[in-house]
């Protein structure tokens, strides 16, 4: 007498493991001037121990590499710095610091290649450290945001006075946040996010047909 399966039990009637897309690479740069927190942020947010490039200031940097309002910086980018974090199931961010002294300025190019956009990290004691970033950023037309950090939890200006000082354009968002905190680093991630995709559709929707 034949052996009775029910529909539950047959081989082809049982559920397969459910494949899945792995989450879609996102690369953004984080970038600014010498000991603004961009090493800082990529450590903060990243899931992974980052990859770093530091080295120790010495007195062959004097003269070059102003930490008058960060003394008690001793290491400095010369390269990258790279993290990753996970945002949900479709999309991963790669992070790369940019080095922030001129010298290593060579570095940018090879860094921007294939980056969404950007978050440039500004301290309001030293506005004009950020000029090299932002005229870098708005001479590709690539999109950024302006996240100032919050060094012993003050900032000398407010964000309006910042975004006067700095010449950005009202379209470019200026925000404020802690590179020492995790969920704010998420959040300045989030707003390059915002920031990128809202380019993408002003000028998809400025060619012609569509």
């Amino acid at each position: 007498m034949p052996l009775n399966r029910s529909a539950n039990t047959h081989p082809a009637a049982q559920p397969g493991p459910v494949s899945r897309r792995p989450p879609m690479p996102v690369k953004l740069l984080i970038a600014g001037g010498f000991g603004v927190g961009k090493t800082t942020a990529v450590a903060s947010v990243s899931e992974i121990t980052p990859l770093t490039t530091e080295a120790l200031i010495t007195e062959a940097s004097a003269g070059i590499d102003d930490n008058g309002a960060t003394p008690e910086k001793a290491t400095t980018t010369v390269a990258l710095d790279f993290g990753w974090i996970v945002i949900d199931e479709a999309m991963k961010l790669y992070l790369f610091g940019t080095p922030g002294q001129d010298r290593f300025g060579f570095m940018w190019n090879d860094l921007t290649r294939g980056a969404l956009g950007a978050l440039v990290i500004v301290d309001s004691r030293r506005l004009d450290d950020a000029f090299p970033a932002i005229d870098y950023f708005e001479g590709l037309g690539m999109p950024f945001v302006v996240a100032v950090n919050l060094f012993d939890g003050r900032m000398a200006h407010d964000p309006e006075a910042i975004r006067w000082a700095l010449a950005v354009a009202d379209s470019v968002p200026v925000m404020v946040f802690d590179a020492r905190d995790r969920r704010s680093v998420r959040d300045a991630l989030l707003a390059v996010m915002h920031q990128s995709l809202a380019l993408v559709k002003a000028r998809t929707a400025a060619q012609p047909g569509m």
